[in-house]
């Protein structure tokens, strides 16, 4: 069911709560207030795209359709140099059995391979629409530089993060205060780039 239409509503097509929680803040300063899609009976919708960018445009449009009001979609995963782009969009379900599984499968695929050939990058695709048929959505991209570990490190995080050894600062995404992981994450650098755009439009 759609609610009555709220001025400054955008709809966040996810119901992850921590990725509300870190989308909100940024949002905060431009008066604009973020919503769960959960909140709108958005369905889930097929990711059937090539590209980060295709999915995020399938999501953002679906939470737009649903819910009447502008949307924001993301869709991130991570690049492996190696093994040409994977998992990539399949990031999620790679091994089709969680973190722990793809963690698994993704040293596997890496085993015996020198940290030359370990290099890496998280992406994220960050979409927003004003509507379901907005023909000029914003979209904005970051990455993150890394390297694939040989074993995990560290207990925060989710997903790879224990596996991706950031230069910079010496350890793994996962041994990252987590305040300090959204400062200098694909989804923080993407997220920067949309805070920018939108104050532009």
């Amino acid at each position: 069911m759609t609610s009555p239409r709220q001025q400054g509503v955008v709809v966040l097509a996810s119901g992850n709560a921590g990725k509300l929680r870190e989308l909100a803040g940024i949002l905060a300063p431009l008066g604009l207030e973020l919503k769960s899609q959960d909140l709108f009976d958005v369905p889930e919708v097929e990711e059937t795209g090539l590209s980060f960018v295709e999915n995020a445009i399938i999501k953002a449009r679906a939470a737009c359709e649903f819910s009447g009001h502008p949307a924001i979609a993301d869709d991130s995963g991570l690049e492996v140099d190696y093994l040409r782009g994977e998992p990539g969009i399949h990031s999620a379900r790679y091994s089709g059995a969680g973190d722990a599984a793809n963690n698994a499968k993704l040293l596997a695929a890496l085993a015996g391979q020198p940290a030359a050939r370990r290099s890496a990058r998280f992406q994220c695709a960050l979409v927003y629409m004003r509507h379901a048929r907005d023909p000029m959505p914003l979209v904005c991209q970051a990455s993150w530089e890394g390297l694939i570990l040989e074993a995990p490190r560290g207990a925060n995080g989710f997903g790879y993060d224990p596996l991706f050894y950031v230069p910079e600062y010496g350890c793994s995404s996962a041994e990252l205060a987590p305040d300090l992981k959204n400062r200098i994450s694909h989804r923080a650098r993407a997220s920067a780039l949309l805070l920018e755009a939108l104050r532009q439009r």
